[in-house]
């Protein structure tokens, strides 16, 4: 028995060790950095204007659905950028679109897809993961109308303000100082040479230095400093218990466990994969060898539907981030939320299956 219990803490830490190497530097830190800058230097006008509840909706969700393209995320780097825009009064419905995309449509874990599982699988994930970021924002807004009532009152009831001395600085400032930190954020997360990335990475950390220094005010950083920490106090606790208790169920529930029940198209398969997709943390890409290799997907032992129910449910959502979106949002928007992903990755891995897996 004390053997079964010290196996299954050395399981937990060493998935926090993990998660702790391959993502605190590289991901998240660059992510907390950005979120408090959206919460700090963007003016809540410019935020309300696409992805507010008035907003239109071509526009809002347009935007929202395609924004992991342009940020190579996982499901819990995500979580601070989701917590500013929710905190800058978004719309329910472009928020979790928004929340949906970021880790779903990243162009690196798509392009990897396609190379090791194959071009077909690759481009449903595409496909699948715009759509469904679309949908489950739509019926999230459905559901959960109140919430937009509640950001119409406070923006009715707060003028807006203008983000750290707005008119005196120069209009290029502010998208070129997000434009560099969300660099700083992909190319920390690329797998260019580690050698250049650090040199890249270095220029543009001296590059946001510039602005900070010539065109931001001394309160105006003391600020944003005071947001990044809001949200990792808030945040980064629960990522880490979160990662801890997901490592100790591995250890009495390896994912092999489930290979058998992954052979076929069936509901019963592809729910299945899209609830362990649910449950399990997969960094982003990470879950290309997980269902490639862990599962047989490559050697035939895994169908096509469960595995690209497990490839939409995955990368969005996990333990971890549940335990922190209900945090952010609370528990009942958290479990639809949830809810949705799964019936939805499900969904689509039966079309998938029926038609090409």
């Amino acid at each position: 028995m004390t053997d079964y219990i010290t196996g299954a803490l050395v399981s937990g830490l060493d998935a926090v060790i993990e998660y702790l190497a391959a993502h605190t530097v590289t991901c998240l830190v660059p992510a907390f950095f950005i979120a408090g800058a959206i919460a700090a230097f963007v003016k809540k006008d410019a935020i309300l204007k696409y992805f507010s509840p008035d907003a239109k909706k071509s526009v809002s969700y347009g935007i929202a659905s395609v924004s992991g393209i342009v940020l190579a995320v996982c499901s819990c780097t995500i979580l601070p950028m989701f917590a500013g825009i929710m905190k800058k009064g978004s719309g329910i419905g472009p928020a979790i679109a928004f929340l949906y995309a970021g880790p779903a449509i990243n162009i690196l874990a798509i392009i990897y897809t396609a190379k090791v599982l194959g071009l077909e699988i690759g481009i449903a994930r595409a496909v699948f993961a715009i759509l469904m970021a679309i949908v489950i924002g739509l019926i999230m807004a459905a559901l959960f109308k109140e919430h937009d009532a509640e950001a119409r009152s406070a923006a009715a009831a707060m003028p807006p303000t203008p983000a750290g001395g707005g008119e005196e600085r120069p209009r290029w400032v502010n998208p070129a100082f997000f434009v560099m930190l969300v660099l700083v954020l992909i190319i920390g997360a690329s797998q260019l040479d580690m050698v250049l990335r650090l040199a890249v990475v270095y220029l543009l950390t001296l590059a946001i230095a510039v602005l900070l220094i010539y065109f931001f005010e001394r309160d105006e950083v003391t600020e944003w400093g005071y947001e990044i920490w809001d949200l990792v106090k808030k945040i980064f606790p629960i990522l880490v218990g979160g990662t801890f208790i997901v490592g100790v169920i591995a250890f009495f529930l390896p994912p092999e466990t489930f290979q058998p029940f992954f052979g076929t198209n069936s509901v019963g398969s592809v729910f299945l994969g899209a609830v362990v997709g649910a449950i399990l943390y997969m960094p982003t890409l990470l879950e290309v060898p997980i269902i490639g290799g862990t599962f047989g997907y490559t050697q035939g032992l895994m169908a096509g539907g469960p595995a690209l129910a497990l490839l939409l449910a995955g990368p969005t959502i996990s333990l971890p981030s549940i335990l922190v979106l209900t945090r952010i949002m609370g528990a009942k928007k958290t479990a639809a939320y949830v809810a949705l992903v799964i019936v939805f990755s499900t969904a689509a891995g039966l079309v998938y299956g029926t038609f090409f897996g």
